[in-house]
């Protein structure tokens, strides 16, 4: 089984702290880097390959849809989950529209997260993950 590496930006630390607990409880994933914004993002990703990004919408300077863009414009982009407190129409379109693979509000994250991720990693051992 593949261990999913991964990179959590978001601006708020409080929600970093709690998103890595949660991560720490489901052995498929390591939390590999943190990051507070757009451009601190595409730093980590150049230096720590991650295979997942969980990406805030909304941060100050370059916003999480930019920073999606330009990382999914990279050869061997890792896929990209926004999570974010706006959740509406609008911004799901725009995240897709940015190549985001998946998006989430932060109010769904601990129940919904492990069943994205075990769609978008299916072939990497997430099948024994029950939620």
């Amino acid at each position: 089984m593949s261990i999913i590496r991964a990179l959590l930006v978001d601006d708020y630390a409080d929600f970093i702290e709690s998103a890595s607990q949660f991560l720490s409880t489901v052995p498929e994933i390591q939390v590999v880097g943190r990051a507070s914004s757009g451009e601190e993002a595409l730093q980590a990703v150049d230096r720590l390959h991650p295979d997942l990004v969980l990406m805030d919408l909304a941060m100050p300077g370059m916003s999480g849809l930019e920073a999606t863009r330009r990382i999914k414009e990279q050869t061997g982009a890792p896929r990209v989950v926004i999570i974010t407190l706006y959740n509406n129409r609008g911004y799901r379109v725009a995240a897709l529209a940015a190549g985001a693979d998946g998006f989430m509000s932060k109010a769904e994250f601990g129940e919904d997260l492990v069943p994205l991720l075990r769609d978008l990693f299916g072939g990497q051992g997430w099948s024994q993950i029950v939620s």
